[in-house]
């Protein structure tokens, strides 16, 4: 049996007394933000720089005793929680919160691993530039987290998911050794990408502690639509229409259904839609540009009038000021916190082909109202980029963890298999955590899997990082 209370006086001496948290108040590392998952630290460590993280996953290797690495702990699989052994050290990143250098020359911004995405988007602006990833946690969930998940977000269609804004990393292996340069360079061709590796490896291969991230220039033009839809064949035209008209000016399309909307109106009235009359689907789009001199907005408002005649488009309002385009993000932004209120749900992160999308939600919605007739489909996400995050909540009526507690296993599969069948992805930006491992062994390639796992036993050969996270067993 591991030494804890040897652990603990090593871990207080080479990092600090106030480093090194044990006893009550572990509550907000030991359990995820939705409630579902909750477990029993050893202790909780918050190392203030990338030596004191060496040091303290050393220390725990040479004592056996696995660590979860930590950030805003804002993720929805139970991917940064510990179990319920009440063995394991909880290693949150939040101290490490400085933003190491920005270049506009280079387009770069260095952060560290604990820093808040809103902290890094504001570093950038600071500088007249942009960081584009855009989450509803921004203000909570960290860079450091942000990367272990490969985060997707709201404007991936032009940006790209997290794996594609980062330049190069910083980590601690699970021996306690550090790797990684932060140069920021476009073009270093000397060997494996261990940077790629350990983006969305959800610290189960190491700890990462900081980041030289890709910035752009602000666009200083922009337009921001809401519009609605009869039904998601017509959004998919929608976006091909604005695809060959703005190419990559279109920065967001995102796609939310009337339920969605009906549960922000009851839980968030604020952030209630802008559009008069109810609508099956609902489409938020943004363009932007650098070139101050783009019409935008006016070119925006000839596509969606010619898209209503064409009976794409039902109806539509286009922002005329930032704090109107604000309002219309709110709304959407709005959606994770209201389905928290309204209880929990079946949740589900896929991603198939654009084009599958509309056979896809009609498929399921026969399917799961055949089987649970009166369950909701609380449906919204990144169309663009073929990412839906597809919910069921249950029956009026119902209570909300009785559904889930009886059904969830049977609604998952019934989802998983016609993302399957329409070569998809289970998990398109929240990651596997512990929600999906088991469904992961089902899914994935064998053989993908079995390189997986031999890349985890070569590079943790103890089994230390994050055990019973991502890998089934």
């Amino acid at each position: 049996m591991p030494d804890a209370a040897g652990l603990l006086r090593r871990l207080r001496e080479r990092l600090g007394e106030p480093a090194v948290l044990t006893g009550d108040g572990l509550q907000a590392f030991e359990m995820d933000w939705r409630g579902r998952w909750a477990g029993r630290a050893l202790a909780v460590v918050q190392p203030r720089s990338t030596a004191e993280v060496a040091d303290a996953v050393r220390l725990c290797a040479h004592a056996g005793v696995s660590l979860v690495p930590q950030g805003g702990n804002t993720g929805t699989v139970g991917g940064s929680v510990p179990d319920d052994s009440g063995a394991q050290v909880v290693l949150s990143l939040r101290a490490m919160n400085r933003i190491r250098a920005v270049e506009p020359a280079g387009l770069t911004l260095t952060a560290e691993a604990g820093c808040t995405l809103a902290q890094v988007q504001q570093a950038a602006a600071d500088h007249d530039l942009l960081y584009p990833l855009r989450l509803a946690s921004e203000g909570q969930c960290t860079i450091g987290g942000n990367l272990a998940t490969n985060a997707g977000g709201t404007q991936v269609l032009r940006y790209g998911n997290t794996r594609e804004l980062c330049l190069a990393l910083e980590g601690v292996t699970p021996a306690g050794d550090v790797f990684g340069s932060l140069s920021g360079l476009r073009k270093d061709n000397t060997g494996y990408d261990l940077r790629d590796l350990y983006i969305g490896s959800e610290g189960t291969l190491g700890v990462i502690t900081a980041a030289t991230l890709r910035l752009f220039p602000r666009p200083v033009a922009g337009a921001t639509a809401w519009v609605a839809c009869a039904g998601l064949a017509q959004a998919v035209a929608l976006l091909h229409r604005l695809r060959r008209r703005f190419d990559a000016a279109l920065t967001a399309f995102e796609v939310i259904n009337a339920t969605a909307l009906a549960i922000v109106a009851r839980h968030e009235p604020a952030c209630a839609a802008p559009l008069p009359h109810a609508a099956p689907w609902a489409v938020l789009l943004e363009l932007g540009s650098s070139d101050a001199q783009a019409p935008l907005r006016e070119a925006l408002a000839e596509e969606l009038h010619a898209a209503q005649q064409a009976d794409t488009v039902l109806d539509a309002c286009i922002a005329q000021h930032a704090a109107q385009a604000a309002a219309l993000w709110r709304t959407r932004e709005a959606i994770p916190t209201a389905q928290a209120r309204d209880g929990l749900n079946v949740k589900h992160d896929i991603a198939v082909p654009t084009h599958e999308i509309p056979a896809l939600v009609g498929a399921l919605s026969a399917a799961l109202a055949q089987r649970w007739p009166g369950a909701r489909l609380v449906l919204f996400g990144h169309l663009g980029d073929g990412n839906l995050h597809f919910n069921v909540a249950a029956p009026p009526g119902m209570p909300a963890g009785e559904f889930l507690s009886a059904h969830e296993a049977a609604i998952n599969t019934v989802v998983f298999d016609e993302v399957a069948q329409r070569g998809g992805s289970i998990a398109a930006e929240h990651g596997i955590g512990r929600l999906r491992r088991d469904a992961l062994a089902r899914y994935k390639d064998a053989t993908a899997l079995a390189l997986m796992r031999s890349l985890k036993r070569a590079l943790d050969p103890q089994g230390l990082m994050n055990p019973g996270c991502l890998l089934p067993d």
